[in-house]
């Protein structure tokens, strides 16, 4: 397919377009050597997840530590169910001896939200990806997953994801609920993606996961459980 040249200048790339364009010519760089647009974005995904391995290990690491101490802050909330107010004071003393930032998961993801909304846009709007093969049934990755495949494995990689995430304290049981059908929500939602871009997420969610349990091992979390449980 001949591109013109610059042609992703042209093209809208979103608030984090300044992101974005550098990410698409790394991709067309790595797409020259290996000439396959599916096996490119693989590789990029890692060369990203590997850049930001300092904050997504700062903030894996604050989760891991709320795993550990999720019993006893159960224990809490039990005790002090009526005294809210004492029940602030007894956790806040709770993670003040433990060293742990109750918000300390949020920051390093809210860090990263703007290289996958780069992204997000990136392979989503360039044209090199039409008509482009992956393997097997992917043989256009403009094209949304044709038998879903990809939507489902998403899905199923969120719902593992859920279960290593420490239940937010004083969540409500409605919120709980909830949560429990984001999984199903967002393999709806990728149906209708570019296969590119679903491909990229699903690298993406496999290779936070691989972090994740990772972290969980080196500070003594338990791996999967049940949200609220």
């Amino acid at each position: 397919m001949l591109i013109a040249k610059d042609l992703e200048l042209s093209i809208d790339m979103g608030w984090f377009w300044f992101l974005a364009q550098p990410l698409v010519m790394l991709l067309v760089v790595i797409n020259d050597l290996i000439n396959n647009w599916g096996v490119s974005i693989l590789l990029l995904t890692v060369v990203v997840k590997l850049l930001l391995w300092p904050i997504s290990a700062a903030g894996f690491r604050s989760m891991a530590k709320m795993r550990v101490v999720q019993p006893r802050l159960q224990e809490i909330q039990q005790r002090y169910k009526d005294d809210r107010q004492k029940l602030g004071v007894e956790m806040m003393a709770l993670y003040k001896k433990e060293k742990i930032n109750p918000a300390g998961g949020c920051f390093p993801m809210l860090l990263q939200f703007p290289v996958f909304i780069a992204l997000f846009f990136a392979l989503r709007e360039i044209v090199e990806l039409r008509h482009a093969p992956f393997f097997f049934w992917l043989q256009d990755l403009s094209a949304p997953d044709p038998y879903f495949v990809l939507p489902v494995v998403m899905g199923g990689l969120m719902y593992l994801t859920q279960q290593l995430n420490p239940t937010p304290p004083n969540m409500e049981p409605m919120q709980v609920q909830v949560m429990k059908y984001m999984p199903v929500v967002f393999s709806v939602f990728f149906v209708f993606l570019p296969s590119g871009l679903v491909l990229y997420s699903v690298a993406n969610a496999l290779f936070s996961l691989v972090q994740q349990r990772m972290m969980y091992r080196k500070y003594g979390a338990s791996s999967f459980s049940t949200p609220g449980g």
